[in-house]
């Protein structure tokens, strides 16, 4: 329970969702519409935010339609933001094949995980419901020790 001298405002979450193709050019135009859409919401192009969630989206994108592409069916990308996170979760209609690092360390090629796991906060896989998986990454935007109410610049937006 918080104390009442710590007042929280609202937090807004800024969610965009959006299908593509599952084709190397699908995840291509995926990174592209997510930036995008990271700009709008004032996280400029260029800025380490945005450079890191353009590799995850890319990673995760082409992970999707590599290993988890379903003849007919297409990807989904879901970016969540609020006033402390940018959630990344990729979804393909393949869930039997379970992305971990150590796969991808001991594999010829394809060590793409392995930048998920240094560059993202947080990662896993989820099943989705009512088939395939989706592949969630996390960026903090606050440290967790530095949130507060002064901070919290985009739950205003």
């Amino acid at each position: 329970m918080r104390p009442a001298s710590t007042p929280r405002l609202p937090v807004t979450a800024r969610v965009f969702v959006q299908r593509f193709s599952s084709t190397p050019r699908g995840a291509r135009l995926a990174r592209h519409l997510a930036l995008h859409r990271l700009d709008t919401w004032g996280i400029p192009y260029g800025s380490t935010v945005s450079d890191t969630a353009a590799l995850l989206v890319a990673e995760l994108a082409a992970n999707a339609v590599t290993h988890g592409r379903v003849p007919g069916r297409d990807i989904e990308v879901l970016l969540r933001l609020d006033a402390y996170t940018l959630r990344i979760d990729v979804s393909d209609s393949r869930g039997e094949r379970r992305p971990t690092v150590m796969a991808a360390l001991e594999a010829e090629h394809g060590r793409g995980l392995v930048l998920v796991e240094a560059l993202a906060d947080r990662w896993g896989v989820l099943d989705r419901v009512p088939v395939g998986k989706t592949v969630r990454a996390e960026l903090d935007l606050v440290p967790r020790g530095e949130r507060s109410l002064a901070g919290d610049d985009f739950a205003r937006g």
